[in-house]
């Protein structure tokens, strides 16, 4: 039988359906880049202002929110709370034209919410308007995290150095996820996204007229076979076992076309799990490139390379503690499966600093047109999924900090 507190969750949760959907479809319809959300702050602030939750504004985008507990152990005689959850939500867009064709699209043109961040802010808006309604219940505190600039990769050490994790006893996030059904959510323990890492190659051939190959190197022939070979980067120097990817996303070159092109460059990302293989891949990029051009008459030189953030790897007792949040608020049958993805989190940073859990909320639901992937001018979401993750992160704030109570 449920408790007190999960069946008061359930009823709030269910009341606040409404509220959480429409959150989702204002911030949808007003996305803003990285650094760049300063309407979106405004936003969350007023709603914050609403529930009579406090909060603090340390940078220009983004904020940091404060639920106390009432509970009479919620806090020590000093003042600090016995414990403290962070809950995070990330509140940029993409630079993506919509092409969803939903009324609710974005009025920012070339802006769009293709990753999920709306819905993550509305679950975080719907959690914390369940938990201002039962602060008996909470044994500690909730530090509420509006995070700016996650698809930069930098927004997290931002609000970090700006005493996020200060005090901080565990965190908890979710994130909006295409390939998991909808109305599951997966939480398991380990690697859950990847170490994200960015490189630029710059390579140096020989101009020449285009009509004389053979006085000149052409360094958009030695660019070309570079970006074939760093495939083999995977196939060949790493383990069959070793899940990694080594994506080129720019090449540049030329002047003119009937110019042989004297110069060349291009930029990709690296996805890897392990330390070992997140350490290896600077010397595999930078041999396969040298090597390849030489191999052509050019010259190659890794002129970058930027660990981005490290991989998002769930602690084993926060991911059981979620999966019982999913089973008492949900049901058994909502406990998805997921093998984890390539792509990056920049929650991994306050994972590297306390223990926590990152939860795949399933959205995938074909019969709504919701399977396309993250990023994409088509991706729409199962909104029957947002009252749910906001259940769960409520229900994960409560057992939390109702942990070790005598």
């Amino acid at each position: 039988m449920a408790s007190k507190a999960t069946r008061t969750i359930q009823a709030l949760g269910t009341a606040a359906e409404p509220y959480i959907i429409e959150q989702r479809r204002y911030f949808h319809r007003h996305p803003e880049l990285s650094l760049q959300e300063f309407a979106t702050t405004e936003a969350i602030a007023r709603e914050l202002d609403a529930m009579g939750i406090p909060y603090e504004r340390p940078l220009a985008t983004g904020l940091i929110a404060t639920l106390a507990g009432t509970a009479p152990d919620a806090y020590h005689p000093d003042g600090t709370p016995r414990r403290r959850l962070l809950i995070r939500a990330d509140i940029d867009a993409l630079a993506v034209t919509e092409r969803t064709g939903e009324p609710f699209a974005s009025e920012n043109e070339g802006v769009m919410h293709a990753c999920g961040h709306d819905c993550h802010i509305a679950m975080q808006l719907g959690a914390l308007r369940i938990l201002s309604q039962m602060r008996d219940e909470l044994h500690g505190e909730v530090r509420a995290v509006f995070q700016p600039s996650e698809e930069n990769g930098g927004g997290s050490a931002l609000m970090i150095d700006a005493g996020a994790c200060e005090g901080v006893d565990g965190a908890y996030a979710a994130h909006i996820w295409s390939e998991v059904e909808t109305g599951t959510i997966s939480c398991e323990p380990g690697p859950r996204m990847a170490n994200t890492d960015w490189f630029r190659l710059d390579i140096r051939g020989t101009s020449c007229h285009g009509a004389m190959p053979q006085r000149g190197a052409d360094a958009i022939i030695a660019a070309a076979e570079i970006v074939n070979n760093l495939q083999t980067i995977v196939s060949r120097d790493l383990s069959p076992y070793e899940p990694a990817v080594v994506t080129v996303g720019e090449l540049h070159g030329g002047t003119a076309r009937n110019v042989i092109a004297g110069t060349a460059y291009l930029t990709g990302t690296v996805r890897t799990y392990s330390k070992a293989a997140h350490e290896a891949m600077p010397k595999l990029i930078e041999r396969i490139a040298v090597h390849t051009a030489a191999a052509l008459g050019a010259e190659a030189e890794l002129t970058d390379y930027t660990v981005a953030h490290g991989a998002v790897v769930n602690d084993e007792r926060a991911s059981a503690r979620c999966r019982q949040a999913i089973v008492e608020v949900l049901g058994e049958e909502a406990v998805g499966r997921y093998r984890g993805t390539l792509s990056g989190e920049d929650f991994s940073r306050y994972l590297e600093l306390v223990p926590g859990v990152l939860a795949f909320v399933g959205t995938r639901n074909p019969a709504l047109g919701a399977t396309f992937a993250q990023h994409s001018c088509f991706y729409k979401v199962d909104e029957s999924v947002l009252a749910k993750g906001a259940m769960l992160c409520a229900q994960y704030a409560v057992d939390f900090l109702a942990e070790h109570v005598k």
